[in-house]
């Protein structure tokens, strides 16, 4: 008797199971029977964007209901597409369940008309429309566009910083002073203070600010900086490497002093691969965004123009939680890959990344174009 339980209780089981999933798979494809269509804004609508007025709304979005054969929750989403587009990339400026209405910050509305083309400045057209869907049902869109134009102005992010970088044959560009030149990591307390811990081969080198120009110039000696800010100055004087090795160089363009002093980089560990990863980044806190490692430099790791959203980042060591930096300010400073390590902020824009290694210094520049 036991036994014929048993099995009368797994024969039971599957036939219950088997059910189920006949009844997921006889479940009936809804058919739509009403079109949601874009009621605000109107085609013809113009909005004309201020950076004081972000926060505010730029619109309430509405539009008409979905119908499907059968009484059923809808998933609406409003897309924005430039104008004349068939909206295969199109941007989701929202979804909602059953809602009829969103509204569009200014700030969102400015963004999205910036990601799809438009210029600062300059009005340009959009074309707006709906998609609905349900779980078992055919996808609904708009038959027609509400067709806008946006002003946008000019979206990016504020960045009152100046980058240097290094010149000279001991570095990786040598005396080529456009050629992919090792810049200068900042203070995030100072941004008069920069600083750069790496590699340096035996010889000499000076600071440039502007890539592709020799103005202005820092050189320096016995620890004073010395500066060249036009063509009529005289060169200053080189920094010197006397034995090819690691060396920690800072310098304050405020208190024009500078230091250069070995760096015992010997117990510094080796890493295969350096990423980002976040709620920024371009695979979220799933997966890290890989870095480029510099052929000259082990420790120094570069990325190259790349889209972040808003949000926040770390600096992730082998694409394993074992070793990873981060820390509380934007832009630049020293992270720390102690356990429980802040996560970097991230404004949304595109950026060039750089980060060290050695002792967790990065800098992160937005509006790359």
């Amino acid at each position: 008797m036991k036994k014929i339980s048993k099995f009368l209780i797994a024969f039971v089981g599957v036939l219950t199971v088997a059910c189920n999933a006949d009844d997921v798979d006889s479940r009936p494809i809804l058919s739509g029977t009403a079109i949601p269509e874009v009621l605000t804004p109107k085609t013809g609508d113009a909005f004309v964007l201020l950076e004081e007025d972000a926060t505010k709304e730029a619109s309430m979005f509405s539009w008409s209901a979905a119908e499907y054969s059968e009484a059923v929750a809808v998933e609406y989403t409003v897309l924005m597409d430039k104008q004349g587009g068939d909206f295969t990339a199109p941007i989701t400026l929202a979804t909602t369940k059953n809602a009829l209405t969103t509204s569009i910050s200014v700030k969102q509305l400015n963004q999205s008309a910036i990601d799809l083309g438009g210029k600062p400045d300059e009005a340009t057209s959009f074309d707006i429309m709906i998609r609905s869907k349900v779980a078992t049902g055919a996808l609904l869109q708009s038959t027609k566009v509400a067709t806008i134009t946006v002003t946008p102005y000019s979206g990016k992010v504020a960045y009152d910083f100046e980058e240097w970088y290094l010149v000279g044959n001991a570095t990786v560009s040598g005396w080529d002073n456009n050629k992919g030149n090792q810049i200068l990591f900042r203070s995030a307390t100072d941004p008069k203070e920069y600083k750069f811990t790496g590699y340096f081969t035996a010889g000499a080198f000076k600071t440039i600010k502007d890539l592709g120009s020799w103005i202005p110039m820092y050189g320096g000696e016995k620890g004073a900086l010395a500066y060249r800010g036009t063509d009529a100055d005289a060169d200053p004087v080189s920094f010197v490497i006397t034995t090819s090795g690691y060396y920690a160089f800072t310098m304050n363009i405020e208190t024009l002093k500078y230091s250069l002093v070995a760096y015992n980089a010997t117990a510094a560990p080796a890493y295969n691969t350096i990423g980002i990863i976040g709620s920024s980044t371009p695979k979220g806190w799933d997966a890290s965004t890989a870095m480029v490692q510099s052929t000259f430099d082990k420790h120094i790791w570069s990325l190259a123009v790349t889209s972040l959203k808003e949000g926040e980042l770390k600096f992730r060591a082998n694409d394993s939680w074992d070793v990873a930096w981060g820390a509380t300010t934007a832009f630049s400073g020293m992270s720390s890959n102690a356990a429980g390590s802040a996560n970097i902020p991230v404004a949304k824009s595109k950026y060039v990344v750089y980060f060290n290694d050695l002792d967790g210094s990065y800098l992160m520049i937005p509006n790359q174009g």
